[in-house]
């Protein structure tokens, strides 16, 4: 496996931007790592998002994904996001445009990952998790699948439950969504994109989605749930004792990639 960690200039951000990436490689002596490298061709890829308090490094500082991805022969492109949500903020950078646009297309004009339909997924983690289905629901042209794990899917109230945490949340907030901080019918709500899937004659992505019952988004993940189910999307949904942390989204990373690409 190749690990590149990436430095490029973004339009979308004007500045500087970083992404690690992982690339399968032909290393049959590799000791302890199987790997489903080949010479020549290009790699499927999934695009994994990470979390409100993290950056891009954090897949590869807290799970296996690396030698999870070896073993099915699987790029993975971990770009920074930033505490985001993945939008286009209000008083701030374009991260929207920059994760959902300009990473994939520039990883496909760096390294060799398939730009083909059945051969791109996209997951993520908290904050992660909402970017993720936002991305293949939001271009469900682009995506096979997604995963959620411990997903915000709920964004329309998330802001809303935290607003008075504290006044610095307050103000980050704002500059997010804008005073208001409007998301339910916009191009950001989850719950319009699933409805606006289900609805069109175009490709359906398939979704994962996991969430423990004592992770405080539980509530949240269970609406979206119901709400995927109620317009007859592939949704697939796990859930076990598991909070918000990173023993539970291990696991899910590895059973989604076994889940999406196979075993």
């Amino acid at each position: 496996m190749a690990f590149i960690d990436c430095h490029f200039f973004s339009d979308a951000l004007g500045l500087s931007a970083s992404m690690y990436v992982v690339i399968p490689q032909p290393a049959a002596g590799q000791i302890g790592m199987a790997s489903r490298g080949r010479r020549g061709g290009r790699y499927p890829v999934l695009y994994l998002l990470h979390g409100l308090s993290d950056d891009h490094t954090i897949w590869l500082r807290r799970t296996s994904i690396e030698r999870y991805a070896s073993e099915r022969g699987i790029a993975v492109v971990m770009p920074a996001g930033g505490r985001s949500f993945y939008q286009d903020m209000a008083s701030g950078p374009r991260f929207w445009t920059h994760i959902s646009e300009e990473v994939p297309r520039l990883a496909q004009s760096f390294f060799p990952l398939s730009d083909r339909r059945k051969d791109t997924f996209v997951a993520g983690l908290s904050m992660g998790g909402y970017g993720a289905f936002r991305m293949a629901l939001a271009h469900p042209d682009r995506f096979a699948a997604a995963g959620s794990f411990s997903g915000a899917v709920d964004l329309a109230r998330y802001p809303k439950k935290v607003r008075d945490e504290s006044p610095e949340w307050r103000r980050e907030r704002e500059a997010i969504f804008g005073r208001g901080g409007k998301v339910a019918g916009t191009p950001s709500d989850l719950f319009a994109l699933a409805q606006g899937v289900a609805r069109s004659r175009g490709p359906k992505p398939r979704l994962f989605q996991y969430c423990g019952t004592e992770d405080f988004l539980y509530q949240d993940n269970l609406r979206f749930r119901d709400h995927a189910q109620r317009l007859k999307l592939d949704l697939t949904y796990r859930e076990d004792g598991g909070n918000h942390s990173w023993q539970y989204w291990d696991e899910q990373i590895l059973a989604f990639l076994k889940w999406a690409v196979g075993k």
